[in-house]
């Protein structure tokens, strides 16, 4: 059975916890940033918030996956995966700006709504995540 470098297990373990915690401050950030209560409305059972959440969270996973594929260094992958954070938060504000109802509708469990959410963040994670490769 071949041998792990020691240097290569560290660097898996550096990007695994530092990726992991990039994407739970970005939740913490998000939930805070957006007019409503995620955390509230998903434990309610509001699919359309869970929708809406789950699209910012996947779609800045993406940026942050391939910040790691791409970025032969550590504070590289890092700055790149805080203008994710940042550019998720731009596009959940031109969508806000667009959509004036989109509060209402997604306390009201407007699951078409969170659907279209999570898609608009899953979309822009994808373009964002590609723009790194």
């Amino acid at each position: 059975m071949p041998q792990l470098p020691l240097d290569q297990f560290y660097l898996y373990f550096k990007h695994l916890l530092s990726g992991l915690v990039m994407v739970g401050v970005f939740v913490a950030v998000y939930c805070r940033f957006t007019p409503f209560h995620e955390v509230r409305l998903i434990r309610r059972g509001c699919t359309a918030a869970s929708l809406s959440l789950a699209g910012a969270i996947v779609g800045f996973s993406l940026t942050v996956a391939s910040s790691i594929l791409h970025s032969d260094h550590f504070v590289m992958f890092v700055l790149w995966g805080t203008l994710a954070a940042v550019v998720q938060m731009a596009a959940y504000l031109l969508i806000e700006r667009s959509l004036p109802e989109m509060k209402q509708a997604l306390e009201a469990n407007n699951v078409a709504m969170g659907g279209l959410m999570g898609t608009v963040s899953l979309v822009v994670g994808v373009i964002n995540a590609a723009c790194l490769s």
